[in-house]
């Protein structure tokens, strides 16, 4: 079981507890049947159904994360009554006259215990396990003839058994969930600064660009007819567009957002149009966003210098149903042959190699006279 919340966390301390509260009985047992009582097959059949139900309850909780994995926790029922109910009475039928024949069952009796009170999600049921697992050891014990000492030791282990695993499981899931509500409330107080400062950030383009663009214009110091100006208020108002579309989409990671606009706006700083288009992205860690920007930086570079032609296409998206970002960078230009990409740095080191190193994965398709189409993602 993979190790997530904190809840998580204590299910599986409670699993692994048990399970070898289960095990030190069942080695016990082992010993005592092979020392004492080889020649009975009743005893190992016993032992060989408890070892089989073992396996079962605490092999199904270990693969699925907790007890109880067949409505209504039929698995953990059966465990009960087979090992600490009927266990003692079978072995009673097989022979064992003594009190030292049957104890190694009724050492059973505090693990099965110990499990109902951690699977059980109702009291009632915890005490109706236990008064029933009491009540049939001190018969089994009576028919072997034990002393009340011997009773009244193995039903305050039975006893015990539940109320220390019942204490430990409830701490350990309050635990927990303290656990997962502080990191609940680091994680809001994170995305709530970084949304603060990707806002900051907008702010101070939107100040430095489309702001400056309109005073000046609206000044008449120049003409807002000029090529120039006309090329500028284009390239302003794809930003402003690729910002709209943002926050209409809901809200995307910040980190992840901001990184790719980083890496478009600076193509466009060198005369590369570029038609960009953000889809509710995901939150993804820092490396990552910063290892895609990279990426997609090195893929427009690439239409720069190579593509001929003047833009390019770029896509970002969360794939459906998953915290995976697809960001796909595309042109309509000369393309290349793509054997002769491992001869270059650029797509080999830049983007194939960054995205490897950060987790992710890139994928290139071209072909001469066919345009280039690079897939990156994360993770891969």
């Amino acid at each position: 079981m993979s190790v997530g919340s904190g809840l998580q966390r204590a299910q599986a301390f409670m699993i692994l507890a048990t399970g070898l509260y289960r095990a030190s009985h069942l080695v016990a047992g082992i010993v005592a049947v092979a020392q004492h009582q080889r020649g009975r097959p009743v005893a190992w059949a016993a032992l060989g159904v408890v070892l089989v139900t073992s396996l079962l309850v605490f092999g199904t909780a270990r693969s699925r994360g907790w007890f109880g994995t067949w409505p209504p926790v039929a698995d953990t029922v059966a465990d009960t009554v087979a090992v600490g109910c009927v266990m003692p009475f079978v072995v009673f039928a097989g022979g064992a006259r003594h009190p030292a024949d049957i104890a190694w069952v009724m050492l059973l009796g505090g693990s099965a215990s110990s499990v109902a009170a951690v699977a059980f999600t109702r009291r009632a049921a915890v005490y109706g396990v236990v008064a029933a697992l009491a009540l049939t050891h001190a018969a089994g014990y009576r028919l072997t003839g034990a002393d009340v000492a011997v009773i009244a030791g193995n039903l305050n282990s039975v006893v015990a058994s539940a109320v220390l695993a019942g204490v430990f499981w409830w701490y350990l899931r309050r635990q927990g969930s303290l656990l997962d509500a502080a990191t609940a409330q680091a994680l809001a107080a994170e995305s709530q600064r970084a949304r603060y400062v990707e806002r900051i950030a907008h702010h101070r383009a939107l100040h430095d660009t489309v702001l400056a663009t309109l005073t000046t214009i609206a000044s008449g110091r120049v003409d807002a007819n000029a090529p120039l100006v006309r090329e500028r208020c284009a390239s302003e108002a794809a930003y402003l567009r690729r910002l709209v579309q943002q926050h209409a989409d809901g809200e995307p990671a910040p980190g992840t957002a901001a990184a790719l606009e980083g890496a478009v706006r600076s193509a466009e700083s060198l005369g590369l149009r570029v038609s960009a288009q953000y889809h509710g992205l995901p939150e993804i860690p820092a490396h990552a966003a910063a290892a895609l920007a990279d990426a997609v930086t090195e893929a427009l570079n690439n239409v720069l210098r190579h593509a001929g032609t003047g833009h390019a296409y770029v896509t970002a998206a969360r794939e459906d149903g998953r915290d995976r970002v697809v960001v796909t960078v595309v042109d309509q230009g000369v393309g290349f042959d793509l054997e002769d990409v491992a001869k270059g740095l650029g797509l080999r080191c830049s983007v194939r190699a960054r995205m490897r190193e950060a987790g992710g994965a890139a994928e290139v398709d071209s072909a001469c006279g066919e345009g280039t189409r690079i897939e990156l993602s994360w993770p891969a």
